[in-house]
Protein backbone atom coordinates (compact mmCIF):
# COMPACT_ATOMS: atom_id res chain seq x y z
CA UNK A 1 0.00 0.00 0.00
CA UNK A 2 1.31 3.45 -0.85
CA UNK A 3 3.04 5.04 2.13
CA UNK A 4 0.84 7.68 3.71
CA UNK A 5 -1.99 7.32 1.17
CA UNK A 6 -5.50 7.66 2.60
CA UNK A 7 -7.74 4.62 2.50
CA UNK A 8 -10.79 5.45 0.38
CA UNK A 9 -14.27 3.97 0.62
CA UNK A 10 -14.42 1.33 -2.09
CA UNK A 11 -16.94 2.00 -4.86
CA UNK A 12 -16.58 -0.26 -7.92
CA UNK A 13 -18.63 2.08 -10.09
CA UNK A 14 -16.38 5.03 -9.26
CA UNK A 15 -13.35 2.83 -9.94
CA UNK A 16 -14.80 1.67 -13.25
CA UNK A 17 -15.25 5.29 -14.36
CA UNK A 18 -11.47 5.73 -14.18
CA UNK A 19 -10.92 3.21 -17.00
CA UNK A 20 -11.72 4.77 -20.39
CA UNK A 21 -11.81 1.47 -22.28
CA UNK A 22 -14.64 0.12 -20.10
CA UNK A 23 -17.04 2.65 -21.57
CA UNK A 24 -16.78 1.21 -25.09
CA UNK A 25 -19.07 -1.29 -26.74
CA UNK A 26 -18.23 -4.65 -28.31
CA UNK A 27 -20.52 -6.15 -30.95
CA UNK A 28 -23.13 -3.55 -30.11
CA UNK A 29 -23.14 -4.35 -26.40
CA UNK A 30 -21.44 -2.81 -23.35
CA UNK A 31 -18.00 -4.33 -22.82
CA UNK A 32 -17.83 -6.87 -19.99
CA UNK A 33 -14.10 -7.39 -19.58
CA UNK A 34 -13.37 -10.61 -17.69
CA UNK A 35 -9.90 -11.41 -19.02
CA UNK A 36 -8.09 -9.74 -16.16
CA UNK A 37 -5.92 -12.74 -15.26
CA UNK A 38 -4.35 -12.41 -18.71
CA UNK A 39 -3.96 -8.62 -18.57
CA UNK A 40 -5.78 -5.87 -16.73
CA UNK A 41 -6.97 -2.56 -18.15
CA UNK A 42 -5.29 0.76 -17.32
CA UNK A 43 -6.70 3.66 -15.30
CA UNK A 44 -6.39 7.28 -16.40
CA UNK A 45 -3.76 7.82 -13.70
CA UNK A 46 -1.39 5.41 -15.45
CA UNK A 47 -2.24 6.58 -18.96
CA UNK A 48 -1.73 10.20 -17.91
CA UNK A 49 1.59 9.47 -16.22
CA UNK A 50 2.96 7.79 -19.35
CA UNK A 51 1.85 10.65 -21.57
CA UNK A 52 3.18 13.30 -19.18
CA UNK A 53 6.56 11.59 -18.94
CA UNK A 54 6.88 11.21 -22.71
CA UNK A 55 5.77 14.78 -23.33
CA UNK A 56 7.76 16.56 -20.66
CA UNK A 57 9.97 14.37 -18.52
CA UNK A 58 11.73 11.71 -20.57
CA UNK A 59 15.47 11.09 -20.67
CA UNK A 60 17.76 8.13 -20.04
CA UNK A 61 18.38 7.43 -16.39
CA UNK A 62 21.52 7.28 -14.21
CA UNK A 63 24.79 9.04 -14.87
CA UNK A 64 23.20 11.93 -16.77
CA UNK A 65 24.07 15.30 -15.30
CA UNK A 66 21.38 17.34 -17.01
CA UNK A 67 18.02 18.23 -15.52
CA UNK A 68 15.88 15.86 -17.59
CA UNK A 69 18.05 12.87 -16.76
CA UNK A 70 18.03 13.74 -13.07
CA UNK A 71 14.24 14.07 -13.09
CA UNK A 72 13.76 10.79 -14.96
CA UNK A 73 16.16 8.98 -12.63
CA UNK A 74 14.33 10.31 -9.60
CA UNK A 75 10.96 9.13 -10.96
CA UNK A 76 12.38 5.76 -12.03
CA UNK A 77 13.94 5.03 -8.63
CA UNK A 78 10.87 6.35 -6.82
CA UNK A 79 8.87 3.69 -8.66
CA UNK A 80 11.26 1.04 -7.32
CA UNK A 81 10.51 2.34 -3.83
CA UNK A 82 6.78 1.97 -4.51
CA UNK A 83 7.24 -1.69 -5.48
CA UNK A 84 9.30 -2.30 -2.34
CA UNK A 85 6.56 -0.81 -0.17
CA UNK A 86 3.87 -2.77 -1.99
CA UNK A 87 5.70 -6.03 -1.30
CA UNK A 88 6.81 -4.93 2.19
CA UNK A 89 10.44 -5.46 1.22
CA UNK A 90 13.05 -4.20 3.65
CA UNK A 91 14.69 -1.97 1.04
CA UNK A 92 14.27 -0.98 -2.60
CA UNK A 93 17.69 -2.52 -3.32
CA UNK A 94 15.92 -5.88 -3.08
CA UNK A 95 13.77 -5.01 -6.13
CA UNK A 96 15.11 -5.79 -9.60
CA UNK A 97 13.34 -4.43 -12.67
CA UNK A 98 12.59 -7.05 -15.33
CA UNK A 99 10.51 -7.24 -18.51
CA UNK A 100 7.89 -9.17 -16.56
CA UNK A 101 7.31 -12.22 -14.42
CA UNK A 102 8.67 -14.59 -17.02
CA UNK A 103 12.04 -12.86 -17.24
CA UNK A 104 12.24 -12.64 -13.45
CA UNK A 105 11.84 -16.41 -13.08
CA UNK A 106 14.32 -17.04 -15.88
CA UNK A 107 16.81 -14.74 -14.15
CA UNK A 108 16.66 -16.81 -10.97
CA UNK A 109 16.72 -20.12 -12.85
CA UNK A 110 19.76 -19.02 -14.85
CA UNK A 111 21.60 -18.06 -11.70
CA UNK A 112 20.71 -21.27 -9.89
CA UNK A 113 21.83 -23.28 -12.89
CA UNK A 114 25.40 -22.05 -12.53
CA UNK A 115 25.84 -24.07 -9.35
CA UNK A 116 23.37 -26.89 -9.98
CA UNK A 117 24.66 -30.46 -9.95
CA UNK A 118 23.11 -33.40 -11.84
CA UNK A 119 20.44 -34.95 -9.68
CA UNK A 120 19.64 -31.76 -7.77
CA UNK A 121 15.89 -31.38 -7.41
CA UNK A 122 13.47 -28.56 -8.17
CA UNK A 123 9.94 -28.80 -6.82
CA UNK A 124 7.04 -27.24 -8.70
CA UNK A 125 3.30 -27.86 -8.50
CA UNK A 126 0.78 -29.24 -10.95
CA UNK A 127 -0.98 -25.88 -11.08
CA UNK A 128 1.97 -23.80 -12.32
CA UNK A 129 1.92 -21.45 -15.29
CA UNK A 130 4.37 -22.40 -18.03
CA UNK A 131 6.49 -19.41 -16.98
CA UNK A 132 7.19 -21.27 -13.75
CA UNK A 133 7.73 -24.62 -15.46
CA UNK A 134 9.74 -24.11 -18.64
CA UNK A 135 12.74 -22.31 -17.04
CA UNK A 136 13.16 -25.28 -14.70
CA UNK A 137 12.81 -27.71 -17.61
CA UNK A 138 15.73 -25.90 -19.22
CA UNK A 139 17.78 -26.78 -16.15
CA UNK A 140 16.59 -30.37 -16.42
CA UNK A 141 17.78 -30.49 -20.04
CA UNK A 142 21.02 -28.57 -19.60
CA UNK A 143 22.14 -29.28 -16.05
CA UNK A 144 20.59 -32.65 -15.20
CA UNK A 145 18.15 -31.27 -12.66
CA UNK A 146 15.22 -33.42 -11.55
CA UNK A 147 11.74 -31.90 -11.49
CA UNK A 148 9.45 -33.07 -8.70
CA UNK A 149 5.74 -32.25 -8.83
CA UNK A 150 3.40 -31.38 -5.96
CA UNK A 151 0.01 -32.94 -6.80
CA UNK A 152 -3.30 -31.19 -6.27
CA UNK A 153 -6.50 -32.42 -4.68
CA UNK A 154 -9.68 -32.59 -6.74
CA UNK A 155 -10.85 -29.23 -5.36
CA UNK A 156 -7.69 -27.57 -6.71
CA UNK A 157 -5.81 -27.21 -3.43
CA UNK A 158 -2.22 -28.35 -3.02
CA UNK A 159 -1.52 -31.71 -1.44
CA UNK A 160 0.67 -30.46 1.38
CA UNK A 161 1.32 -33.94 2.75
CA UNK A 162 2.71 -34.99 -0.63
CA UNK A 163 4.79 -31.81 -0.69
CA UNK A 164 6.33 -32.71 2.67
CA UNK A 165 7.29 -36.10 1.26
CA UNK A 166 8.94 -34.53 -1.80
CA UNK A 167 11.32 -32.37 0.23
CA UNK A 168 14.70 -33.94 0.73
CA UNK A 169 18.46 -33.39 0.87
CA UNK A 170 18.67 -32.85 -2.90
CA UNK A 171 15.95 -30.18 -3.03
CA UNK A 172 17.52 -26.93 -4.20
CA UNK A 173 14.50 -24.84 -5.16
CA UNK A 174 10.76 -24.84 -4.51
CA UNK A 175 8.94 -22.74 -7.11
CA UNK A 176 5.19 -22.35 -6.64
CA UNK A 177 2.48 -19.89 -7.52
CA UNK A 178 0.94 -17.64 -4.91
CA UNK A 179 -2.40 -17.86 -6.74
CA UNK A 180 -3.26 -20.17 -9.63
CA UNK A 181 -4.11 -18.37 -12.86
CA UNK A 182 -6.56 -21.18 -13.73
CA UNK A 183 -8.05 -22.42 -10.46
CA UNK A 184 -7.85 -19.26 -8.39
CA UNK A 185 -6.36 -21.33 -5.58
CA UNK A 186 -4.37 -19.23 -3.11
CA UNK A 187 -1.55 -21.35 -1.78
CA UNK A 188 -0.21 -21.31 1.81
CA UNK A 189 3.06 -19.77 0.66
CA UNK A 190 4.37 -18.95 4.14
CA UNK A 191 4.00 -22.58 5.20
CA UNK A 192 5.47 -23.79 1.91
CA UNK A 193 8.44 -21.52 2.51
CA UNK A 194 8.92 -22.60 6.10
CA UNK A 195 8.98 -26.26 5.12
CA UNK A 196 11.39 -25.68 2.24
CA UNK A 197 13.81 -23.69 4.38
CA UNK A 198 13.75 -26.44 7.00
CA UNK A 199 14.93 -28.79 4.24
CA UNK A 200 17.68 -26.37 3.18
CA UNK A 201 16.01 -25.26 -0.07
CA UNK A 202 15.31 -21.83 -1.50
CA UNK A 203 11.82 -20.66 -2.45
CA UNK A 204 10.55 -18.67 -5.41
CA UNK A 205 6.94 -17.49 -5.38
CA UNK A 206 5.26 -16.65 -8.67
CA UNK A 207 3.15 -13.69 -7.61
CA UNK A 208 1.86 -12.62 -11.01
CA UNK A 209 -1.69 -13.31 -9.80
CA UNK A 210 -1.07 -13.21 -6.07
CA UNK A 211 0.35 -9.69 -6.14
CA UNK A 212 -3.01 -8.54 -7.52
CA UNK A 213 -5.48 -10.46 -5.38
CA UNK A 214 -3.62 -11.83 -2.34
CA UNK A 215 -1.42 -10.10 0.23
CA UNK A 216 2.16 -10.05 -1.11
CA UNK A 217 4.04 -9.42 2.14
CA UNK A 218 7.44 -10.90 1.39
CA UNK A 219 8.70 -10.53 4.94
CA UNK A 220 5.71 -12.42 6.32
CA UNK A 221 6.01 -15.08 3.61
CA UNK A 222 9.76 -15.39 4.16
CA UNK A 223 10.49 -16.44 0.57
CA UNK A 224 13.86 -15.95 -1.08
CA UNK A 225 12.33 -14.62 -4.31
CA UNK A 226 8.96 -13.15 -5.28
CA UNK A 227 7.94 -12.31 -8.84
CA UNK A 228 5.33 -9.89 -10.17
CA UNK A 229 4.34 -8.45 -13.54
CA UNK A 230 3.07 -4.95 -14.19
CA UNK A 231 0.36 -5.45 -16.79
CA UNK A 232 -1.78 -7.56 -14.44
CA UNK A 233 -1.46 -4.81 -11.79
CA UNK A 234 -3.13 -2.17 -13.99
CA UNK A 235 0.28 -0.97 -15.18
CA UNK A 236 2.07 -1.09 -18.54
CA UNK A 237 3.29 -4.16 -20.38
CA UNK A 238 7.00 -4.89 -20.64
CA UNK A 239 7.70 -4.32 -16.95
CA UNK A 240 7.89 -6.58 -13.93
CA UNK A 241 9.92 -6.98 -10.80
CA UNK A 242 11.88 -9.59 -8.93
CA UNK A 243 12.14 -9.30 -5.16
CA UNK A 244 15.01 -11.16 -3.58
CA UNK A 245 16.44 -11.39 -0.12
CA UNK A 246 19.69 -9.46 -0.05
CA UNK A 247 21.83 -12.56 0.40
CA UNK A 248 19.90 -14.45 -2.28
CA UNK A 249 20.42 -11.71 -4.87
CA UNK A 250 24.06 -11.27 -3.91
CA UNK A 251 24.68 -14.97 -4.59
CA UNK A 252 23.29 -14.80 -8.14
CA UNK A 253 25.65 -14.20 -11.07
CA UNK A 254 24.73 -11.67 -13.77
CA UNK A 255 21.91 -12.68 -16.09
CA UNK A 256 22.84 -10.47 -19.05
CA UNK A 257 25.90 -8.39 -19.85
CA UNK A 258 26.12 -4.78 -21.00
CA UNK A 259 26.07 -1.29 -19.68
CA UNK A 260 24.81 -0.40 -16.20
CA UNK A 261 25.51 -3.81 -14.61
CA UNK A 262 29.28 -3.47 -14.38
CA UNK A 263 31.79 -2.29 -11.82
CA UNK A 264 35.05 -2.12 -13.80
CA UNK A 265 35.63 -3.29 -17.39
CA UNK A 266 39.20 -3.83 -18.60
CA UNK A 267 40.71 -5.91 -21.38
CA UNK A 268 41.60 -8.78 -19.11
CA UNK A 269 39.13 -8.55 -16.24
CA UNK A 270 35.67 -7.38 -15.22
CA UNK A 271 33.80 -6.72 -12.01
CA UNK A 272 30.06 -6.47 -11.57
CA UNK A 273 27.78 -4.05 -9.80
CA UNK A 274 25.91 -4.97 -6.67
CA UNK A 275 22.22 -5.88 -6.92
CA UNK A 276 19.90 -4.64 -8.25
CA UNK A 277 22.07 -2.96 -10.93
CA UNK A 278 23.88 -6.27 -11.57
CA UNK A 279 20.71 -7.62 -13.19
CA UNK A 280 19.65 -4.53 -15.13
CA UNK A 281 21.87 -4.47 -18.19
CA UNK A 282 21.26 -1.81 -20.82
CA UNK A 283 18.75 1.00 -20.99
CA UNK A 284 15.90 -0.06 -18.71
CA UNK A 285 12.12 0.19 -19.28
CA UNK A 286 11.98 3.72 -17.91
CA UNK A 287 8.45 4.73 -18.89
CA UNK A 288 7.08 1.33 -17.94
CA UNK A 289 8.70 1.37 -14.50
CA UNK A 290 7.31 4.83 -13.80
CA UNK A 291 3.90 3.65 -15.00
CA UNK A 292 3.98 0.62 -12.72
CA UNK A 293 4.87 2.83 -9.77
CA UNK A 294 1.85 5.01 -10.52
CA UNK A 295 -0.35 1.92 -10.90
CA UNK A 296 0.67 0.57 -7.50
CA UNK A 297 0.21 3.97 -5.88
CA UNK A 298 -3.24 4.13 -7.48
CA UNK A 299 -4.06 0.61 -6.28
CA UNK A 300 -2.80 1.49 -2.81
CA UNK A 301 -5.67 3.95 -2.37
CA UNK A 302 -8.08 1.09 -1.78
CA UNK A 303 -8.54 -1.12 1.24
CA UNK A 304 -7.38 -4.58 0.20
CA UNK A 305 -9.93 -6.33 2.38
CA UNK A 306 -12.74 -4.35 0.77
CA UNK A 307 -11.48 -5.11 -2.72
CA UNK A 308 -11.12 -8.80 -1.87
CA UNK A 309 -14.67 -8.89 -0.51
CA UNK A 310 -15.98 -7.20 -3.65
CA UNK A 311 -14.19 -9.64 -5.96
CA UNK A 312 -15.43 -12.56 -3.86
CA UNK A 313 -18.99 -11.27 -4.21
CA UNK A 314 -18.59 -11.12 -7.99
CA UNK A 315 -17.29 -14.67 -8.11
CA UNK A 316 -20.08 -15.98 -5.88
CA UNK A 317 -22.73 -14.16 -7.93
CA UNK A 318 -21.49 -15.82 -11.12
CA UNK A 319 -20.97 -19.18 -9.44
CA UNK A 320 -24.46 -19.26 -7.95
CA UNK A 321 -26.01 -18.42 -11.33
CA UNK A 322 -24.44 -21.57 -12.77
CA UNK A 323 -25.47 -23.97 -10.02
CA UNK A 324 -27.87 -26.55 -11.38
CA UNK A 325 -27.07 -25.72 -15.00
CA UNK A 326 -26.26 -28.99 -16.73
CA UNK A 327 -23.30 -29.32 -19.06
CA UNK A 328 -21.00 -26.84 -17.28
CA UNK A 329 -18.11 -28.12 -15.17
CA UNK A 330 -16.40 -25.59 -12.92
CA UNK A 331 -12.70 -26.29 -12.38
CA UNK A 332 -11.34 -25.60 -8.92
CA UNK A 333 -13.33 -24.91 -5.78
CA UNK A 334 -10.68 -24.67 -3.07
CA UNK A 335 -11.54 -22.81 0.11
CA UNK A 336 -10.50 -19.15 0.08
CA UNK A 337 -9.79 -19.11 -3.64
CA UNK A 338 -9.54 -15.91 -5.64
CA UNK A 339 -12.07 -14.55 -8.12
CA UNK A 340 -11.24 -16.77 -11.10
CA UNK A 341 -13.98 -18.97 -12.56
CA UNK A 342 -12.68 -21.52 -15.04
CA UNK A 343 -15.05 -23.99 -16.62
CA UNK A 344 -15.57 -26.51 -19.39
CA UNK A 345 -18.77 -26.86 -21.41
CA UNK A 346 -19.77 -30.39 -22.30
CA UNK A 347 -19.39 -31.12 -26.01
CA UNK A 348 -17.79 -27.75 -26.81
CA UNK A 349 -14.29 -26.47 -27.35
CA UNK A 350 -13.37 -23.52 -25.17
CA UNK A 351 -12.54 -21.38 -28.19
CA UNK A 352 -16.07 -21.78 -29.53
CA UNK A 353 -17.58 -20.94 -26.15
CA UNK A 354 -15.47 -17.78 -25.87
CA UNK A 355 -16.38 -16.63 -29.37
CA UNK A 356 -20.10 -17.03 -28.69
CA UNK A 357 -19.79 -15.14 -25.42
CA UNK A 358 -17.94 -12.38 -27.26
CA UNK A 359 -21.04 -11.83 -29.38
CA UNK A 360 -22.71 -10.66 -26.17
CA UNK A 361 -19.83 -8.32 -25.29
CA UNK A 362 -18.29 -10.66 -22.69
CA UNK A 363 -14.50 -11.02 -22.99
CA UNK A 364 -13.13 -14.26 -21.49
CA UNK A 365 -10.01 -16.35 -22.06
CA UNK A 366 -10.01 -19.81 -23.68
CA UNK A 367 -7.52 -22.63 -24.19
CA UNK A 368 -4.93 -24.19 -21.90
CA UNK A 369 -4.09 -20.93 -20.07
CA UNK A 370 -0.36 -21.73 -20.26
CA UNK A 371 -0.89 -24.56 -17.79
CA UNK A 372 -0.85 -27.78 -19.81
CA UNK A 373 0.14 -30.13 -16.94
CA UNK A 374 -2.82 -28.80 -14.96
CA UNK A 375 -5.22 -29.38 -17.86
CA UNK A 376 -4.07 -32.99 -18.08
CA UNK A 377 -4.52 -33.41 -14.33
CA UNK A 378 -8.07 -32.06 -14.62
CA UNK A 379 -8.82 -34.21 -17.64
CA UNK A 380 -9.67 -31.38 -20.04
CA UNK A 381 -8.25 -30.44 -23.43
CA UNK A 382 -9.38 -26.83 -23.11
CA UNK A 383 -11.32 -24.59 -20.75
CA UNK A 384 -12.76 -21.10 -20.58
CA UNK A 385 -11.84 -18.62 -17.86
CA UNK A 386 -13.57 -15.58 -16.43
CA UNK A 387 -11.36 -13.55 -14.11
CA UNK A 388 -12.76 -10.65 -12.11
CA UNK A 389 -11.08 -7.38 -11.10
CA UNK A 390 -11.94 -4.53 -8.78
CA UNK A 391 -13.60 -2.54 -11.61
CA UNK A 392 -16.04 -5.32 -12.46
CA UNK A 393 -19.61 -5.07 -11.16
CA UNK A 394 -22.46 -7.38 -10.21
CA UNK A 395 -24.00 -6.50 -13.57
CA UNK A 396 -20.85 -7.87 -15.22
CA UNK A 397 -21.24 -11.12 -13.28
CA UNK A 398 -24.88 -11.37 -14.39
CA UNK A 399 -23.98 -10.65 -18.02
CA UNK A 400 -21.29 -13.32 -17.86
CA UNK A 401 -23.68 -15.97 -16.56
CA UNK A 402 -26.33 -15.04 -19.12
CA UNK A 403 -23.86 -15.21 -22.01
CA UNK A 404 -22.41 -18.51 -20.80
CA UNK A 405 -25.83 -20.14 -20.50
CA UNK A 406 -26.65 -19.00 -24.03
CA UNK A 407 -23.38 -20.48 -25.26
CA UNK A 408 -24.07 -23.69 -23.39
CA UNK A 409 -27.54 -23.93 -24.93
CA UNK A 410 -25.93 -23.79 -28.37
CA UNK A 411 -24.08 -27.04 -27.71
CA UNK A 412 -26.27 -29.02 -25.30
Amino acid sequence: MADGSPVMTFDPYAVRAQFPILSRQVNGRPLVYLDNAASAQKPRAVIGALVATMEGGYANVHRGLHTLSNEATEAYEAAREVVARYLNAETSEQVVWTKGGTEAINLVAHGLGQSLQPGDEIIVSEMEHHSNIVPWHLLRERRGAVLRWIPIHDDGSLDMAAYADLLGPKTRMVAVTHMSNVLGTINPVAEITRMAHAAGAQVLIDGCQGAVHAAPDVQAIGCDFYVLTGHKLFGPTGIGALYGKAEALEALPPYQGGGEMIGVVEKDRITYAKPPARFEAGTPPILEAIGLGVALDWLGQFDRAAVRAHEEALYQRAREALRGVNGIRVLGDAAGKGAILTFAVEGAHAHDVAQIMDRYGVAVRAGLHCAEPLAKRLGVTSSTRASFALYNTLEDADAFAEALIKARNFFV
